[in-house]
């Protein structure tokens, strides 16, 4: 008798696990990583209505389709060495095979062809640019000898040129174009050169409509990063154009969802 009740349970867990793997199989299939940034209340210039407000709406959202959290949640208002220690702590926790996400609200700043993101405690100067800003490719740099199966970095940091010192006050507004490294997609809140909306709702428009679309089921990555963008066009009457730079990528990946309920195979 003990056997029998023995085997009825390793049935019962054994279905429980596959109701859980249909469920939500992208989550059992594969491990999800994201660090997700939020920098609104810089020290020297001037405080951001939306970032910490996007930061938190996308955190929530990438944990709601199985994404691990670096810090278990959104991480605001990082000075610098507190932004490098997570980039570092986002890199350790990534393995060969995993999805990796990065999204970053907040100044980011173009200069001579390269994207650098703002810690909070930014006092730039064209001498100490490397010193006192994040650059975009380190983060890049952290995924890349993970060896993971897909880098998506997202970047809502088009934004004006907050600085005034020589050699940065002529610099071009917005982001520079970026090659997207192998396995990699790179999605920016508008064209580059260009500068981003704010909302008026406390979240940017790009934000919200990625947020949105990340929980619709069954839309393979390409396709949300398009749908974010003709959303954003729409609701802001053609002003702002997201744009996104990407390398080939193996398989298919869906936020929320499977290949099967999109009736497309892998």
């Amino acid at each position: 008798m003990r056997c029998l009740f023995a085997v009825l349970r390793g049935f019962a867990v054994a279905a429980t696990f596959v109701v859980v793997a249909l469920l939500v199989p992208d989550a059992v299939a594969e491990h999800r990583v994201a660090l997700v940034i939020g920098n609104a209340d810089y020290k020297s210039i001037g405080t951001l209505a939306n970032p910490g407000n996007d930061a938190r709406l996308l955190a929530g959202t990438l944990r709601s389709v199985g994404f691990t959290l670096v810090g278990e949640g959104a991480q605001l208002n990082l000075d610098k060495r507190g932004f490098e220690r997570a980039v570092e702590v986002f890199g350790g926790e990534l393995s060969p095979g995993d999805v990796a996400l990065f999204f970053y609200a907040g100044h980011g700043l173009r200069v001579r062809g390269s994207n650098y993101l703002l810690p909070v405690d930014a006092v730039a100067s064209d001498s100490n640019i490397a010193a006192r800003l994040i650059s975009a490719e380190f983060v890049l740099g952290q995924m890349e000898k993970a060896h993971t199966r897909l880098n998506i970095v997202i970047l809502d940091a088009c934004r004006n040129n907050p600085f005034d010192g020589p050699g940065l006050r002529t610099q071009p507004a917005g982001l520079a174009a970026m090659v997207a490294p192998e396995a990699t997609l790179v999605s920016f809140a508008t064209q580059p050169g260009n500068v981003a909306l704010n909302g008026d709702d406390g979240d940017s428009p790009f934000s919200k409509a990625l947020a949105g679309e990340m929980r619709r089921p069954a839309v393979e990555v390409l396709h949300t990063f398009n749908k974010v963008g003709k959303t954003v066009v729409r609701q802001t009457n053609g002003r702002q154009q997201p744009w996104v730079s990407t390398s080939p990528i193996a398989g298919a990946f869906y936020f929320a969802g499977n290949a099967q309920e999109s009736g497309v195979r892998k």
